[in-house]
């Protein structure tokens, strides 16, 4: 993990330097900034069907963005002062030259969070530093980059979901660097980690991007996604995108790892690499079609021989399963299916599915076959309903029993040993809702989840639960339904918080909130009351309802 961090490091260094002396001219970006679910401010003027934007396909180009609206416009203040007017409107340093062909903005990330869990005498908190540096030369050539160094404690929900992944891997992030001082009797300690993201982008015309990175992708409308989420770690990339006429198609070309069982932890990880396409279609202004196709496969086969990059996946333009078929190989191929109806401008539906294994003899007989491996998603938003800015969301997700799983360790769909797709990996239904309203500046959220999912014990049979488990290895062939062999558990989660936002160029804001959390099964009936404070510059998703 420390050589991983200092590597992690020296790239983002590098980026930096980058940033500084091949470009000073007028700051731009590319990829949007703004990716938590509870800002993107933009949201209810690119769902607009008026504008036929490419909604599923994250984080947004801001390029396209700006064409409909411009972030300097929505939370206007004017305070009357050139000081506050610099701490509240403002990136903290920002220059471009007069010609406005380079420039380059820097601000803090941060995350100062403390919270209790009721009739608990300790604290749990997050103390998290960071810095962004967002730069372009003309409008060709952007950059971004990012690090951040974090320490926290958890004596909750949090800390039981780290341990049962293992490895003392962070939800959404990656591994800690263990428990430090920890209580051997409690065994409670800090988690101390880090992570960095950086990106160059080229954009020769309006018709093509090339994007080397290393970062997180979303394919979707929703909440979640079952297609490519961003609840896995980051990891290094090669995207192009091409933008033509009313179809939008991303090629993304990944190196990602898995844990051996037994992984040592100072050992470097093995690797594997993910090819992923999505074609979006805007059909008319109310109707949006997708298609994914995505391939994994480990850089050494069964016998240890490697294997590296297969360059039979390198066109970005050929199906992939024909490809994978045609070479006789073992790889893990998934494909998936995104749609968006968008009615009086407004009212938006959404759903998904995804297929891993199917046959369609089996599906007709309803015999619960552990092959049977797919997952559905159908959501419904809107925005200003009643008043202005009064939005609602609402989701389900159906995730089959062995979904996203395979026969051969390392090639279930999954980095860093966390899902690709949904963090409760598979054999659960859901739904999740919000409420969202706010005024000027302040902002209020509620949230509801309700979740049913089979988990598999530890030393017990392989029920489909965990993508890690290899799916020959069912406990049963047939009669496979949701939670049906193993423990069921059953999650209701609310959330409640009040934010004030005090700059949107970075999202920094301060937020109240609490929240409450059950999970009850035949193991263990857990009750959780949280209160939270935090002081941060909430940009990116890290998934907590689990």
């Amino acid at each position: 993990m420390k050589k991983f961090t200092i590597y992690n490091l020296h790239v983002t260094l590098l980026f930096t330097i980058l940033c500084f002396f091949v470009s000073i001219s007028a700051f731009s970006q590319v990829n949007s900034r703004f990716n938590n679910h509870s800002y993107r401010p933009f949201d209810r003027y690119v769902y607009n069907a008026e504008h036929r934007f490419h909604t599923a396909i994250k984080p947004f180009d801001m390029q396209e963005v700006e064409k409909i609206v411009s972030i300097d416009t929505l939370f206007p203040l004017h305070t009357g002062s050139r000081v506050f007017d610099y701490i509240f409107n403002n990136d903290l340093i920002a220059f471009q030259t007069q010609a406005k062909d380079f420039g380059f903005a820097i601000n803090p990330q941060f995350n100062f969070e403390i919270a209790r869990n009721n009739g608990d005498s300790e604290r749990n908190w997050i103390n998290m530093r960071g810095i962004r540096i967002d730069a372009h030369v003309t409008n060709k050539v952007f950059f971004s980059t990012a690090f951040y160094e974090i320490q926290s404690f958890f004596t909750d929900y949090r800390e039981d979901r780290i341990r049962e992944l293992g490895y003392g891997i962070i939800p959404g992030i990656d591994r800690s660097k263990g428990l430090i001082g920890a209580d051997n009797e409690n065994k409670k300690g800090v988690r101390d980690y880090a992570f960095s993201e950086a990106y160059v982008s080229y954009i020769p015309s309006r018709y093509f991007q090339f994007q080397l990175g290393h970062g997180k992708q979303f394919i979707g409308d929703g909440y979640r996604s079952l297609l490519l989420s961003d609840n896995a770690p980051n990891y290094p990339y090669f995207r192009l995108t091409s933008n033509f006429w009313n179809i939008k198609y991303t090629s993304i070309w990944s190196y990602q790892t898995y844990f051996k069982e037994n992984q040592g932890y100072n050992l470097r990880l093995p690797s594997k690499w993910n090819v992923a396409q999505y074609i979006d279609y805007s059909a008319t202004k109310w109707l949006n079609v997708g298609l994914f196709t995505t391939v994994i496969w480990n850089s050494t086969d069964t016998l240890g021989n490697h294997r590296g990059f297969d360059f039979n996946y390198l066109n970005p333009v050929i199906f992939l399963r024909p490809v994978e078929f045609s070479i006789g190989s073992p790889d893990n191929v998934l494909m998936g299916l995104n749609g968006k109806i968008t009615l009086w401008k407004k009212y938006v539906f959404y759903g998904q599915a995804m297929i891993d294994e199917f046959k369609i003899s089996e599906f007709a007989k309803r015999s619960g076959w552990s092959n049977s491996k797919y997952a559905l998603q159908g959501g419904f938003k809107s925005y200003d309903i009643a008043i202005k800015h009064l939005d609602f969301q609402t989701e389900v997700n159906y995730v089959r029993p062995f979904m996203y799983s395979h026969f051969i360790p390392g090639q279930e769909y999954s980095h860093g040993h966390q899902p690709l797709a949904h963090p409760r990996q598979s054999n659960f239904y859901e739904s999740v809702s919000f409420v969202r309203y706010n005024f000027k500046r302040i902002f209020t959220e509620y949230k509801f989840q309700y979740m049913v999912f089979g988990q598999d014990t530890t030393g017990g049979g392989n029920y489909g639960n965990s993508i890690f488990r290899l799916y020959p290895t069912a406990a049963m062939q047939y009669g496979n339904t949701i939670a049906k062999f193993a423990v069921q558990n059953t999650v209701m989660y609310n959330d409640f918080s009040v934010s004030y936002l005090l700059n949107p160029k970075y999202n920094m804001h301060v937020a109240l909130g609490l929240s409450h959390r059950t999970q009850f099964s035949a193991l263990s009936d857990k009750h959780q009351l949280m209160w939270y404070f935090g002081f941060r510059t909430a940009l990116h998703n890290f998934y907590y309802d689990f």
